[in-house]
């Protein structure tokens, strides 16, 4: 049986390579899903906003966009 001496610092490096990888695509997505989140938030208050300045009235504007009072208020 031939038998071959393992390079564990080849195979160490490989393993935290693909783990480095692995995260940055984890990271990657992580920040794409977290940026959509923002971007539908903002489309919210800018509805909201827009809204206000026609004269619609606070129930209505919860309404349509599910925002609380408060963050109404804080617009």
């Amino acid at each position: 049986m031939l038998m071959t001496e393992w390079d564990w610092d080849k195979a160490l490096a490989a393993y935290y390579e693909d783990g480095k990888e692995d995260g940055i695509e984890q990271g990657r997505e992580e920040g794409r899903e977290q940026g959509i989140e923002q971007g539908i938030e903002k489309g919210r208050e800018q509805i909201a906003r827009n809204a206000l300045a026609e004269g619609a009235s606070l129930e209505f504007i919860q309404k349509i966009t599910g925002l609380s009072p408060e963050a109404i208020a804080n617009l």
